[in-house]
């Protein structure tokens, strides 16, 4: 068992040893710190914690769990100058992330039957499940519409009319990653990515709609525009097929050059940041996130439709509260033993979590400081937080409940039940393109969200606003 020494609340030191440039720093409560398979990702935070450029801490948050090279969960603040950026410190589903939106009606009084309507037109409109899963009418993607999305970021939706310009001020770094290069993406992604804008994929990506069940902070709350009682929508997906591909690519070519080599796991591998093959990278990387930041802002156009048509709402009246990245890696100047340096911070499975004033961020968010999204699990609940900048995790915090069983596991467990029928009994109505997909998604498979938001808390990292109770669910 490894030996975590408390140094705060839900705080706890990986002590530095072999050849650990820096210690680990986990954010847990006591019943987090002792979960079945916690060493699994604690040797993952000691690995990457041997990495050239590492500073501060190797992190893992209260969700985290084993992941490809990086646990997920994981936050790598790395010298800009020494450092190394990573694809398994960024993930597979590059700029995986989530966002909330507010629906003006109590949700208590839509009838059960509109609700459904609603749900039933966002499962048609919102294409979800393996592959392109995408509608017949809609046209794929012209090549000067690709480049330009993918350097644009959401601004280019916007543009075109799936949504508005307030939605960018409500996004993280305002929909788009600077840098992006339509040329550093392999033409395998551009293809798979050309037909899967405005849709879910699969796994445990959903669009979510339900209660706003409590309201903790009221003055943070009233000023965003979240009421006790107000329907809410959360939608968390990725760069689908496209950011998969930019990351394979550049496993491939990282392996290739050498840079695996003295690694104590080949899929930590990584490059320097200012090398060609790491600026390569970046750029790479910041077109997928840009796709996604896309992604998102099209499946929101397609639920404000749905809202549209059942009841009668002005899609403006449907209004973001905010977008979160959660499978980046992002330029940021950081406060590291009482100096302000600037690093490529990892987030992998984690979410930025600024306080008051940070510079990024837009007005009304300077005065109460970053939203924070942390979705639960499709039967329990979600809850929105504010961040307040903790210089202790590079300003960042949980992204979600994370899982406790692993796929195959939460297949074994449901074998021979219905999980629709299940999830309906506890009032959650489902749809989904597969059984199987909703099988691997139940709640059994994650940890108490409760749990992961109440350390996060502890922590200093991030305030509860809200909780959220999940009704209606499209998986995908």
């Amino acid at each position: 068992m490894s030996k975590l020494e408390k140094i705060g609340p839900a705080t706890y030191l990986l002590p530095k040893e072999g050849a650990m440039r820096v210690p680990g720093l986990i954010i847990a409560n006591e019943q987090l710190i002792s979960v079945e398979g916690i060493e699994k990702p604690l040797e993952q935070v000691r690995n990457v914690a041997t990495l050239p450029g590492i500073v501060g801490y190797s992190i893992a948050m209260p969700d985290m769990h084993w992941g490809y090279g990086f646990p997920i969960g994981g936050v790598a603040g790395m010298d800009i100058e020494e450092g190394v950026i990573s694809p398994g410190g960024v993930g597979y589903d590059i700029n995986c992330g989530v966002r909330l939106a507010i629906v003006p009606l109590p949700f208590d009084e839509m009838k059960k039957e509109r609700r459904k309507e609603v749900l039933d037109l966002i499962f048609r409109f919102v294409p979800s499940g393996v592959g392109h899963g995408h509608l017949k009418d809609k046209k794929s993607l012209s090549d000067s519409d690709y480049r330009q999305l993918l350097e644009q970021g959401a601004e280019w939706s916007v543009s075109k009319g799936f949504g508005f310009k307030d939605d960018l001020v409500h996004t993280e770094s305002h929909g788009k990653i600077a840098g992006a290069s339509y040329q550093s993406v392999s033409k395998e992604a551009l293809a798979r990515g050309r037909d899967q804008l405005g849709s879910i994929g699969s796994g445990n990506h959903f669009v979510e709609i339900g209660k706003i069940q409590k309201v903790f902070l009221p003055e943070i709350a009233s000023q965003w525009g979240v009421l006790e009682g107000l329907t809410y929508v959360l939608i968390h997906s990725g760069s689908r097929g496209f950011g998969h591909q930019v990351c394979q690519d550049t496993l491939n070519q990282f392996i290739r050059q050498g840079y695996a080599t003295g690694l104590p796991d080949r899929q930590l591998v990584a490059a320097p940041i200012h090398s060609d093959a790491g600026r390569h990278y970046f750029s790479a990387m910041a077109a997928a996130a840009n796709f996604a930041f896309n992604n998102r802002q099209q499946i929101l156009h397609a639920v404000r439709q749905a809202f549209q048509k059942v009841f009668h709402l002005s899609p403006e009246d449907i209004r973001l509260i905010y977008d979160v990245c959660h499978n980046i890696a992002k330029f940021e100047t950081h406060l590291v033993d009482g100096v302000h340096r600037k690093l490529c911070v990892h987030r992998k499975g984690a979410t930025r979590a600024y306080g008051p004033d940070a510079d990024e961020l837009a007005p009304l968010f300077k005065k109460t400081g970053q939203p924070v999204l942390v979705p639960g699990d499709m039967g329990r609940s979600s809850h929105l937080m504010v961040g307040l900048g903790n210089s202790l995790t590079f300003c960042s915090s949980c992204h979600g409940a994370g899982r406790e069983q692993s796929r195959v596991q939460s297949m074994k467990t449901w074998s021979g039940v219905n999980p629709f029928e299940y999830m309906k009994e506890q009032g959650v109505t489902v749809l989904a393109s597969s059984r199987k997909t909703v099988a691997e998604e139940m709640p059994s498979a994650y940890k108490d969200v409760d749990q992961v938001v109440e350390s996060v808390e502890e922590a200093g990292l991030a305030n509860r606003v809200a909780k959220l109770i999940p009704s209606l669910v499209v998986k995908g």
